[in-house]
């Protein structure tokens, strides 16, 4: 397995690289998660002055055949940030071999392999409803499965991803490993998509949708349904 280097909008020198190499100590890693498959580290850099603190971004993120682990820093230059993600990283690598060994004892089995979630993007009006441009003379076009009016802005990115069902538990456990402040999965006992999502300090939420009946047998009647919205 190698470790690929990239810049975001930005060139990496290749001292910077073989630091990488040096500073991700392959042998460390796997001897944490033997299941390694590949090991990508993204370099970007924030242009704003006023940002200089933190103008330097990297992000680590471990795929394997268990959840995908990411790790994410910034700081006034890559070294320091590289330094910061890394130490994110082996904590949530040591987490994840804790918890695989802690199941091993007691005979359960390891979750399956679950992509990274997808975060995407919609406009809403403040009580949650979409929001619609009044004038129909403005141009539409369309992005994604997403029709647009106007010139924006808005940024779409628009993927599919295969997910295993799991509990509540295991949700949280994965969202703590990507370290992102929400986390969408299927729920193994409702079979239904939910959503774990961090509030203060160590207090989660989690959202659950269910199915309108009425607006399932009306789509199944071909009649027209109405969409439901989330509001915070």
């Amino acid at each position: 397995m190698d470790i690929v280097v990239k810049g975001r909008k930005t060139e990496v020198p290749e001292r910077f690289r073989k630091h990488v190499a040096e500073k991700l100590k392959l042998e460390k890693i796997q001897k944490l998660d033997g299941k390694v498959i590949s090991l990508d580290v993204e370099v970007s850099k924030e242009p704003n002055p006023r940002q200089a603190d933190r103008s330097d971004r990297v992000e680590i993120t471990l795929r394997s055949r268990g959840p995908v682990i990411r790790a994410e820093a910034s700081a006034s230059d890559p070294y320091a940030a590289l330094d910061l993600a890394q130490e994110k990283l082996e904590a949530r690598l040591r987490k994840q071999h804790s918890k695989r060994s802690s199941r091993r004892g007691n005979g359960r089995l390891s979750a399956a392999e679950v992509a990274d979630r997808v975060p995407g993007a919609a406009t809403l009006n403040g009580d949650g409803t979409p929001a619609e441009d009044a004038s129909d003379e403005v141009p539409t076009k369309r992005i994604g499965s997403l029709e647009i009016q106007g010139e924006g802005p808005l940024v779409v990115r628009e993927k599919t991803h295969v997910a295993a069902p799991m509990s509540l538990d295991q949700a949280l456990y994965e969202m703590e490993l990507v370290g992102h402040d929400f986390y969408l999965f299927v729920d193994s006992e409702t079979k239904e998509p939910s959503v774990v999502y961090r509030r203060h300090a160590y207090d989660y939420g989690v959202i659950h949708l269910n199915t309108d009946p009425m607006v399932a047998k009306a789509d199944a009647d071909g009649s027209p349904g109405a969409g439901g919205a989330l509001g915070g």
